[in-house]
């Protein structure tokens, strides 16, 4: 199935990473673009020293909603440039509240594209909105570094395979953007279990059917992390693209990355697509 419609989560301030990286993708894929805009309501104390004044309030939210607007409208005029079908939504958030007014808009798209968290410029709430988009939406998730990324060419694109439910549904989410890669790497990391038969090759199998120029690499005994292994790999042999399951577990409706993703996430140099 071709990518269709994709959703972009812009950014509050800074310089619209995820969003010139997703107007791009549309473009190449002959894809609607819409950009979500998050407004985050100020959260009332109940039990404040003081009544909290009313225009005070007030005031907070239209600031909010303003910064929101901006931010619609910047991805407005690149989607305009980008020659683009657009659109732009705006959705508010009770700061530290549920996420279902996200959600709603994230469930009917094909792709969601989003920006890593810039520690030099934190938007609220980044990590749980990359979290519940992951594991709650049904949607795949397309993370951005906030340091941008070069227009999406796909030229060597890496799977990180580890033969789970969890990484198959990110390969087939991912394959309108596989079928567009120039070269396909399956990159299987052995912490030292014993593996039986060709690791990946049914991997290799299963995208090669689909047309795709795919080779398998496997790392073994690694003294590092899979995180940092991945990491390395990416960065020695000049993959412009990761695909890997998203994984987590959850715990009174709080969804927590696992610790190879969570450590992936924050360390990242290329777009990463999860699914869940």
């Amino acid at each position: 199935m071709a990518l269709r419609d994709i959703l972009m989560v812009t950014d509050l301030s800074g310089e619209q990473q995820a969003v010139k990286y997703g107007i791009e993708l549309a473009a190449r894929c002959d894809a609607h673009a819409t950009g979500l805009a998050l407004s985050y309501e100020p959260v009332v104390p109940a039990f404040a020293a003081a009544p909290v004044p009313v225009d005070f309030i007030e005031q907070s939210r239209q600031h909010a909603l303003a910064a929101a607007q901006k931010s619609l409208e910047t991805f407005n005029e690149l989607a305009r440039l980008g020659g683009v079908k657009s659109e732009g939504r705006l959705a508010e958030v009770i700061t530290g509240g549920p996420m279902e007014p996200v959600l709603r808009h994230c469930r009917l798209t094909d792709l969601i594209v989003v920006g890593q968290d810039n520690p030099d410029q934190p938007e609220p709430m980044r990590e749980l909105l990359i979290e519940t988009a992951l594991f709650e939406s049904g949607v795949p998730v397309l993370i951005i570094p906030y340091i941008g990324a070069p227009a999406p060419k796909f030229e060597n694109v890496l799977v990180a395979w580890d033969g789970s439910s969890t990484a198959t549904r990110a390969v087939q989410a991912a394959l309108p953007i596989l079928a567009l890669a120039k070269k396909v790497t399956v990159l299987i990391i052995n912490k030292g279990s014993k593996m039986a038969g060709e690791p990946g090759a049914d991997m290799a199998t299963y995208l090669a059917r689909h047309g795709l120029n795919v080779t398998v690499d496997v790392i073994t005994n690694t003294q590092t992390t899979v995180a940092e292994t991945l990491l390395n790999y990416v960065s020695d042999n000049g993959k412009d693209l990761v695909v890997m399951g998203g994984y987590g577990h959850s715990r009174v409706r709080e969804f927590l990355f696992g610790g190879a993703t969570r450590d992936i996430l924050a360390a990242m140099t290329v777009p990463v697509l999860m699914a869940h």
